[in-house]
């Protein structure tokens, strides 16, 4: 017994790459004067090693509030351009060039072009998840957290929501008055959950809360207790003090804060399948080693014309500039 005990305290060679890795990264950020943001969706270890974790626009605007020269985001492309966007004077690096992301690229210029031209009376509300070069066609943007709050505070009654289906349906409702056109794109990781799916979760838990995020499909949204952004899962699990169990409607890779905050509670994921569906493959690309090879090299730099950066900006602060529904 005794010697299985030893044997099980020894770290494997993953777990001690990981730990050099996790003390290089750290010794590198500090020496180059590096921030390190994580989003919410990314691989546990790449969250602990991070500065701040988060969602996109939140981690953009952590940024500004550093004096770092190098800002290292660890997420998907639209996000590191978000991040350049609001820090233009900040070297903004991506880990990994091939953290891209379906839903963002589910619209181009030229096809919102062509929906602009089928709406050319509506105003433009952009998802935050999309290109800047989309971002800058746009009249406005908004994270899933406010999109409700966008739409309402534009004098327009007609609206152009892009790129996801789902987010904009679930804005519509709650807007009914305001004539919306909706473009057909969505995010394939929340795309595949169907309700079903979650109501077998909860016939095994009856008491769980279900939280879900509005790129979730209408039918899986119709049975959640709270559809919310990743952030606002915090704190709605706050809301909930006397619930044990919580049924998790998003990519897997939430969880991981989920129970670093709350490890008296369980969280399960919605799909039933450990997370094996819920997995964006885009956000699980970056490692450590990629972190690693990013900050010694300065690798897989964040560039976007003057003029883009300009356009953009200006939806982005448009959206910061509206006040929050409470």
């Amino acid at each position: 017994m005794m010697i299985d005990l030893l044997t099980q305290a020894v770290p494997t060679q993953n777990e001690r790459s990981q730990t050099e890795l996790t003390r290089r990264i750290r010794q590198l950020a500090k020496e180059k004067n590096a921030f390190i943001l994580a989003h919410n969706y990314q691989a546990a270890e790449v969250q602990d090693v991070a500065d701040v974790v988060g969602d996109s626009l939140g981690l953009s605007l952590e940024a500004k509030k550093t004096n770092a020269d190098l800002i290292i985001f660890c997420g998907v492309h639209f996000m590191a351009e978000t991040a350049k966007i609001l820090n233009p004077d900040r070297k903004v690096l991506l880990p990994n060039a091939a953290a891209g992301c379906a839903l963002a690229n589910s619209i181009t210029p030229e096809s919102l072009a062509d929906w602009m031209d089928r709406y050319p009376e509506h105003k433009v509300v952009t998802y935050i998840n999309s290109s800047a070069e989309v971002k800058a066609m746009s009249d406005i943007c908004c994270t899933s957290a406010n999109a409700v709050s966008v739409v309402r505070s534009l004098s327009s009654d007609k609206i152009l929501f892009t790129p996801d289906r789902h987010l904009g349906a679930w804005v519509q409702k709650q807007v009914p008055e305001i004539e919306m056109a909706i473009y057909d794109g969505a995010c394939p990781t929340h795309d595949v959950l169907r309700g079903a799916d979650v109501k077998k979760v909860k016939e095994g838990l009856p008491d769980a809360i279900i939280i879900a995020h509005p790129e979730c499909r209408d039918d899986v949204l119709a049975i959640a207790d709270e559809v919310c952004s990743t952030t606002a899962m915090l704190s709605r699990v706050e809301k909930y003090p006397d619930a044990k169990t919580f049924i998790i409607a998003t990519e897997s890779g939430m969880l991981h804060q989920l129970r670093k905050k709350f490890s008296d509670k369980e969280f399960i994921i919605a799909d039933g399948c450990i997370g094996c569906r819920l997995h964006c493959p885009y956000m699980k690309v970056t490692n450590l080693f990629d972190v690693y090879q990013s900050l010694a090299k300065e690798i897989y730099e964040i560039k976007l014309s003057e003029r883009t950066m300009d356009d953009a900006r200006k939806a982005l602060e448009r959206m910061l500039a509206v006040p929050r529904d409470n």
